[in-house]
Protein backbone atom coordinates (compact mmCIF):
# COMPACT_ATOMS: atom_id res chain seq x y z
CA UNK A 1 0.00 0.00 0.00
CA UNK A 2 1.37 3.40 -1.04
CA UNK A 3 2.23 5.85 1.75
CA UNK A 4 0.41 8.93 0.46
CA UNK A 5 2.09 11.19 3.02
CA UNK A 6 5.44 10.87 1.26
CA UNK A 7 4.08 10.95 -2.31
CA UNK A 8 4.76 14.14 -4.24
CA UNK A 9 1.48 16.03 -4.58
CA UNK A 10 2.03 16.63 -8.30
CA UNK A 11 1.75 12.84 -8.75
CA UNK A 12 -1.66 12.33 -7.12
CA UNK A 13 -5.15 13.35 -8.23
CA UNK A 14 -6.63 16.32 -6.39
CA UNK A 15 -10.04 17.98 -6.58
CA UNK A 16 -10.50 21.53 -7.81
CA UNK A 17 -13.34 23.89 -8.65
CA UNK A 18 -13.57 26.20 -11.68
CA UNK A 19 -14.31 29.86 -10.84
CA UNK A 20 -14.41 28.69 -7.24
CA UNK A 21 -15.90 31.92 -5.83
CA UNK A 22 -18.83 32.21 -8.27
CA UNK A 23 -21.36 30.66 -5.88
CA UNK A 24 -22.06 34.32 -5.04
CA UNK A 25 -22.60 36.81 -7.83
CA UNK A 26 -23.62 40.34 -6.85
CA UNK A 27 -26.35 41.37 -9.27
CA UNK A 28 -26.19 44.91 -7.88
CA UNK A 29 -22.54 45.29 -8.90
CA UNK A 30 -21.27 46.88 -12.11
CA UNK A 31 -20.10 44.67 -14.96
CA UNK A 32 -16.49 43.53 -14.61
CA UNK A 33 -13.83 45.54 -16.49
CA UNK A 34 -12.79 42.45 -18.47
CA UNK A 35 -16.18 42.15 -20.20
CA UNK A 36 -16.45 43.16 -23.90
CA UNK A 37 -18.30 46.27 -25.00
CA UNK A 38 -21.26 44.20 -26.26
CA UNK A 39 -21.89 42.89 -22.73
CA UNK A 40 -21.43 46.36 -21.22
CA UNK A 41 -23.99 47.76 -23.69
CA UNK A 42 -26.43 44.88 -23.04
CA UNK A 43 -26.40 45.63 -19.33
CA UNK A 44 -26.65 49.39 -19.81
CA UNK A 45 -29.83 48.88 -21.86
CA UNK A 46 -31.53 46.07 -19.90
CA UNK A 47 -30.12 46.72 -16.41
CA UNK A 48 -31.15 44.33 -13.63
CA UNK A 49 -32.87 41.89 -15.99
CA UNK A 50 -29.62 41.52 -17.95
CA UNK A 51 -27.64 40.89 -14.77
CA UNK A 52 -30.08 38.22 -13.58
CA UNK A 53 -29.68 36.41 -16.90
CA UNK A 54 -25.89 36.84 -16.77
CA UNK A 55 -25.80 35.32 -13.31
CA UNK A 56 -27.28 32.06 -14.64
CA UNK A 57 -24.28 31.76 -16.96
CA UNK A 58 -21.57 33.21 -14.72
CA UNK A 59 -22.22 31.15 -11.59
CA UNK A 60 -20.26 27.90 -11.99
CA UNK A 61 -20.52 26.72 -8.36
CA UNK A 62 -23.34 26.48 -5.83
CA UNK A 63 -21.36 25.57 -2.69
CA UNK A 64 -19.47 28.25 -0.76
CA UNK A 65 -15.79 27.80 0.15
CA UNK A 66 -16.59 25.98 3.40
CA UNK A 67 -18.95 23.61 1.58
CA UNK A 68 -16.40 22.94 -1.14
CA UNK A 69 -13.66 22.25 1.42
CA UNK A 70 -15.93 19.87 3.31
CA UNK A 71 -16.65 18.02 0.07
CA UNK A 72 -12.94 17.55 -0.65
CA UNK A 73 -12.05 20.46 -2.95
CA UNK A 74 -8.44 21.53 -2.35
CA UNK A 75 -7.64 23.65 -5.42
CA UNK A 76 -9.33 27.04 -5.84
CA UNK A 77 -9.43 29.02 -9.09
CA UNK A 78 -9.40 32.71 -8.09
CA UNK A 79 -9.85 35.79 -10.29
CA UNK A 80 -9.35 39.20 -8.74
CA UNK A 81 -10.60 42.64 -9.77
CA UNK A 82 -10.92 46.19 -8.60
CA UNK A 83 -14.27 47.96 -9.00
CA UNK A 84 -14.45 51.02 -11.25
CA UNK A 85 -14.54 54.26 -9.27
CA UNK A 86 -14.30 52.48 -5.92
CA UNK A 87 -12.91 55.01 -3.38
CA UNK A 88 -11.93 52.19 -0.99
CA UNK A 89 -9.82 50.33 -3.58
CA UNK A 90 -11.27 47.04 -2.37
CA UNK A 91 -10.35 43.78 -4.07
CA UNK A 92 -13.15 41.48 -5.23
CA UNK A 93 -13.47 38.06 -6.79
CA UNK A 94 -14.92 38.58 -10.26
CA UNK A 95 -16.33 36.62 -13.17
CA UNK A 96 -18.27 38.94 -15.45
CA UNK A 97 -20.02 40.46 -12.43
CA UNK A 98 -18.45 40.95 -9.02
CA UNK A 99 -18.49 38.41 -6.23
CA UNK A 100 -17.46 38.76 -2.57
CA UNK A 101 -14.57 40.77 -1.19
CA UNK A 102 -11.33 38.80 -1.45
CA UNK A 103 -10.46 39.09 2.25
CA UNK A 104 -13.82 37.51 3.22
CA UNK A 105 -13.24 34.46 1.03
CA UNK A 106 -9.64 34.01 2.19
CA UNK A 107 -10.74 34.27 5.82
CA UNK A 108 -13.39 31.59 5.24
CA UNK A 109 -10.76 29.21 3.86
CA UNK A 110 -8.42 30.02 6.73
CA UNK A 111 -11.09 29.17 9.31
CA UNK A 112 -11.30 25.66 7.82
CA UNK A 113 -7.51 25.28 7.85
CA UNK A 114 -7.30 26.39 11.48
CA UNK A 115 -9.81 23.67 12.41
CA UNK A 116 -8.10 21.03 10.23
CA UNK A 117 -4.35 21.26 10.80
CA UNK A 118 -3.36 18.54 8.33
CA UNK A 119 -5.35 19.87 5.38
CA UNK A 120 -3.59 21.66 2.52
CA UNK A 121 -5.03 23.98 -0.13
CA UNK A 122 -3.83 25.40 -3.45
CA UNK A 123 -4.90 29.00 -4.10
CA UNK A 124 -4.44 29.90 -7.76
CA UNK A 125 -4.66 33.64 -8.47
CA UNK A 126 -4.72 33.41 -12.25
CA UNK A 127 -6.55 36.49 -13.55
CA UNK A 128 -6.18 40.10 -12.44
CA UNK A 129 -8.43 42.89 -13.71
CA UNK A 130 -7.89 46.62 -13.23
CA UNK A 131 -5.04 46.05 -10.78
CA UNK A 132 -2.12 48.43 -10.35
CA UNK A 133 1.09 47.81 -8.42
CA UNK A 134 -0.42 48.97 -5.13
CA UNK A 135 -3.38 46.61 -5.56
CA UNK A 136 -0.96 43.68 -5.84
CA UNK A 137 0.89 44.97 -2.77
CA UNK A 138 -2.43 45.09 -0.92
CA UNK A 139 -3.25 41.50 -1.92
CA UNK A 140 0.19 40.24 -0.90
CA UNK A 141 -0.17 41.92 2.50
CA UNK A 142 -3.66 40.44 2.87
CA UNK A 143 -2.26 36.95 2.27
CA UNK A 144 0.45 37.57 4.88
CA UNK A 145 -2.06 38.84 7.43
CA UNK A 146 -4.51 35.97 6.96
CA UNK A 147 -2.26 32.94 6.37
CA UNK A 148 1.09 33.99 7.84
CA UNK A 149 3.35 31.00 8.43
CA UNK A 150 0.80 28.60 6.94
CA UNK A 151 2.11 29.52 3.47
CA UNK A 152 4.72 27.29 1.88
CA UNK A 153 7.51 29.19 0.10
CA UNK A 154 8.07 28.32 -3.55
CA UNK A 155 10.31 25.27 -3.93
CA UNK A 156 10.58 22.48 -6.49
CA UNK A 157 7.16 20.90 -7.01
CA UNK A 158 8.71 17.41 -6.72
CA UNK A 159 9.62 18.19 -3.10
CA UNK A 160 6.05 18.93 -2.01
CA UNK A 161 4.53 16.01 -0.12
CA UNK A 162 2.11 15.98 2.80
CA UNK A 163 4.97 14.78 5.01
CA UNK A 164 7.09 17.79 4.03
CA UNK A 165 4.21 20.22 4.58
CA UNK A 166 3.16 18.66 7.90
CA UNK A 167 6.70 18.79 9.27
CA UNK A 168 6.85 22.54 8.59
CA UNK A 169 3.20 23.30 9.47
CA UNK A 170 2.50 24.57 5.94
CA UNK A 171 -1.09 24.41 4.71
CA UNK A 172 -1.30 26.89 1.83
CA UNK A 173 0.40 27.03 -1.58
CA UNK A 174 -0.29 30.32 -3.37
CA UNK A 175 0.16 30.45 -7.15
CA UNK A 176 0.30 33.94 -8.63
CA UNK A 177 0.13 34.56 -12.38
CA UNK A 178 1.94 37.90 -12.37
CA UNK A 179 5.62 39.01 -12.32
CA UNK A 180 4.93 40.03 -8.70
CA UNK A 181 5.44 36.36 -7.82
CA UNK A 182 9.17 36.67 -8.51
CA UNK A 183 9.53 39.26 -5.73
CA UNK A 184 7.71 37.42 -2.94
CA UNK A 185 9.10 34.11 -1.51
CA UNK A 186 5.69 32.60 -0.66
CA UNK A 187 4.22 33.22 -4.15
CA UNK A 188 4.65 30.34 -6.58
CA UNK A 189 5.07 31.44 -10.22
CA UNK A 190 1.97 30.85 -12.34
CA UNK A 191 3.85 28.62 -14.79
CA UNK A 192 4.13 26.02 -12.03
CA UNK A 193 0.34 25.60 -12.24
CA UNK A 194 -0.50 25.38 -15.98
CA UNK A 195 -4.21 25.03 -16.80
CA UNK A 196 -4.79 24.49 -20.54
CA UNK A 197 -8.25 25.69 -21.58
CA UNK A 198 -10.24 23.89 -24.30
CA UNK A 199 -12.70 26.77 -24.91
CA UNK A 200 -15.37 24.54 -26.46
CA UNK A 201 -19.00 23.57 -25.93
CA UNK A 202 -18.44 20.15 -27.52
CA UNK A 203 -17.79 17.32 -25.00
CA UNK A 204 -15.97 15.25 -27.63
CA UNK A 205 -13.60 18.09 -28.51
CA UNK A 206 -13.06 18.77 -24.79
CA UNK A 207 -12.05 15.14 -24.18
CA UNK A 208 -9.66 15.17 -27.15
CA UNK A 209 -8.12 18.39 -25.85
CA UNK A 210 -7.76 17.07 -22.29
CA UNK A 211 -6.03 13.91 -23.49
CA UNK A 212 -3.70 15.80 -25.82
CA UNK A 213 -2.87 18.32 -23.08
CA UNK A 214 -1.76 15.59 -20.71
CA UNK A 215 0.37 14.00 -23.41
CA UNK A 216 1.93 17.21 -24.74
CA UNK A 217 1.97 19.71 -21.90
CA UNK A 218 2.35 17.75 -18.69
CA UNK A 219 5.83 18.79 -17.59
CA UNK A 220 7.97 17.41 -14.83
CA UNK A 221 8.53 19.98 -12.16
CA UNK A 222 5.07 21.51 -12.08
CA UNK A 223 1.55 20.81 -10.97
CA UNK A 224 -1.00 20.40 -13.75
CA UNK A 225 -4.69 21.17 -14.14
CA UNK A 226 -7.19 19.32 -16.32
CA UNK A 227 -10.19 21.61 -16.73
CA UNK A 228 -13.17 19.33 -17.29
CA UNK A 229 -15.16 22.40 -18.22
CA UNK A 230 -17.27 23.39 -21.23
CA UNK A 231 -17.35 27.06 -22.22
CA UNK A 232 -20.56 28.46 -23.75
CA UNK A 233 -20.44 30.41 -27.00
CA UNK A 234 -22.62 33.49 -27.45
CA UNK A 235 -25.05 31.44 -29.59
CA UNK A 236 -25.35 28.84 -26.81
CA UNK A 237 -26.20 31.53 -24.28
CA UNK A 238 -28.83 33.05 -26.58
CA UNK A 239 -30.54 29.68 -27.12
CA UNK A 240 -30.61 28.83 -23.42
CA UNK A 241 -30.66 32.34 -22.03
CA UNK A 242 -33.21 31.64 -19.29
CA UNK A 243 -31.90 28.16 -18.40
CA UNK A 244 -28.29 28.88 -17.57
CA UNK A 245 -24.98 27.05 -17.68
CA UNK A 246 -25.83 24.17 -15.36
CA UNK A 247 -28.98 23.03 -17.12
CA UNK A 248 -28.02 23.86 -20.72
CA UNK A 249 -24.47 22.49 -20.77
CA UNK A 250 -22.97 20.99 -17.61
CA UNK A 251 -25.66 18.46 -16.65
CA UNK A 252 -26.12 17.22 -20.23
CA UNK A 253 -22.40 16.74 -20.86
CA UNK A 254 -21.56 15.27 -17.45
CA UNK A 255 -21.82 11.53 -18.32
CA UNK A 256 -19.36 11.79 -21.23
CA UNK A 257 -16.92 13.93 -19.25
CA UNK A 258 -17.03 11.60 -16.25
CA UNK A 259 -16.42 8.59 -18.46
CA UNK A 260 -13.14 10.19 -19.54
CA UNK A 261 -12.16 10.97 -15.95
CA UNK A 262 -12.73 7.32 -14.93
CA UNK A 263 -10.18 6.14 -17.52
CA UNK A 264 -7.39 8.36 -16.16
CA UNK A 265 -4.62 7.70 -13.69
CA UNK A 266 -2.29 9.93 -11.69
CA UNK A 267 1.48 9.97 -12.05
CA UNK A 268 4.15 11.74 -14.10
CA UNK A 269 2.29 11.16 -17.37
CA UNK A 270 -1.21 11.30 -15.89
CA UNK A 271 -3.67 13.76 -14.43
CA UNK A 272 -3.03 15.79 -11.30
CA UNK A 273 -5.61 18.46 -10.37
CA UNK A 274 -9.05 18.06 -11.94
CA UNK A 275 -11.41 21.04 -11.97
CA UNK A 276 -15.10 21.18 -12.83
CA UNK A 277 -18.19 23.35 -12.69
CA UNK A 278 -20.82 22.49 -10.06
CA UNK A 279 -18.49 20.02 -8.34
CA UNK A 280 -21.33 18.38 -6.40
CA UNK A 281 -22.95 17.05 -9.58
CA UNK A 282 -22.94 13.31 -10.22
CA UNK A 283 -19.99 11.37 -8.86
CA UNK A 284 -17.26 13.85 -9.81
CA UNK A 285 -15.80 14.07 -6.31
CA UNK A 286 -15.75 10.36 -5.48
CA UNK A 287 -14.48 9.43 -8.96
CA UNK A 288 -11.46 11.74 -8.80
CA UNK A 289 -10.55 10.59 -5.29
CA UNK A 290 -10.85 6.90 -6.27
CA UNK A 291 -8.31 7.32 -9.07
CA UNK A 292 -5.54 7.44 -6.45
CA UNK A 293 -6.55 4.05 -5.09
CA UNK A 294 -6.91 2.48 -8.53
CA UNK A 295 -3.39 3.71 -9.27
CA UNK A 296 -2.20 2.26 -5.96
CA UNK A 297 -3.70 -1.16 -6.79
CA UNK A 298 -2.19 -1.03 -10.29
CA UNK A 299 1.27 -0.41 -8.86
CA UNK A 300 0.85 -3.25 -6.37
CA UNK A 301 0.01 -5.65 -9.19
CA UNK A 302 3.02 -4.79 -11.35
Amino acid sequence: MKDWAVTTLCLVTLLGSHDSFSFYIDEASPVGPEQPETVQNFVSVFGTVAKKLMRKWLATQTMNFTGQLGAGIRYFDLRISTKPRDPDNELYFAHGLFSAKVNEGLEEINAFLTDHHKEVVFLDFNHFYGMQKYHHEKLVQMLKDIYGNKMCPAIFAQEVSLKYLWEKDYQVLVFYHSPVALEVPFLWPGQMMPAPWANTTDPEKLIQFLQASITERRKKGSFFISQVVLTPKASTVVKGVASGLRETITERALPAMMQWVRTQKPGESGINIVTADFVELGDFISTVIKLNYVFDEGEANT
